[in-house]
């Protein structure tokens, strides 16, 4: 069976993914793997925990992301989705864990986020690091057209 991965987080954009991915499973007849990336270090650094190292409850982040992917989909997918959703909280960086998980998948589907310019330069965006690395096809949402 087919297995389309969508890469999750609680943005709009990420949600406009999901709703994307979970029309295209069921066009498809495919499993939905959601995907959650967590990483300490960035949660640390903005916490400013440049201190000295103190004692971390790695499962207590992995029970949080748990719980934010649940969350996300239980808004945008419901209850009864007619589709098999595989959930997946995973400690890395997003488009690290995203071209893993994309080399066992048949499409990878992640958001926009509107970042483009200097700054998708400067700081480089999941989604464009995806679309060079992914080893299937990528889908990325992009962000709703702004009416005139």
């Amino acid at each position: 069976m087919a297995t389309i991965v969508v890469g999750v987080d609680s943005s709009d954009g990420a949600k406009r993914a999901l709703a994307f991915a979970l029309e295209e499973a069921r066009l498809r007849g495919a499993t939905l793997r959601a995907v959650y990336a967590w990483s300490f270090a960035p949660i640390a650094a903005s916490a400013g925990m440049f201190a000295p190292p103190v004692e971390v409850d790695f499962a207590e982040f992995e029970e949080s992301a748990n719980r934010t992917l649940q969350a996300v989909l239980d808004e945008v997918v419901g209850a009864d989705s007619g589709v098999a959703i595989e959930r997946n909280a995973v400690e890395g960086a997003a488009a690290q864990v995203l071209t893993e998980e994309s080399k066992t998948a048949d499409l990878l589907v992640v958001g926009s986020r509107g970042h483009g310019g200097f700054a998708g330069l400067l700081l480089g965006s999941v989604s464009q690091q995806i679309a060079h690395h992914a080893a299937c096809p990528v889908v990325i949402v992009p962000p709703p057209r702004e009416e005139d």
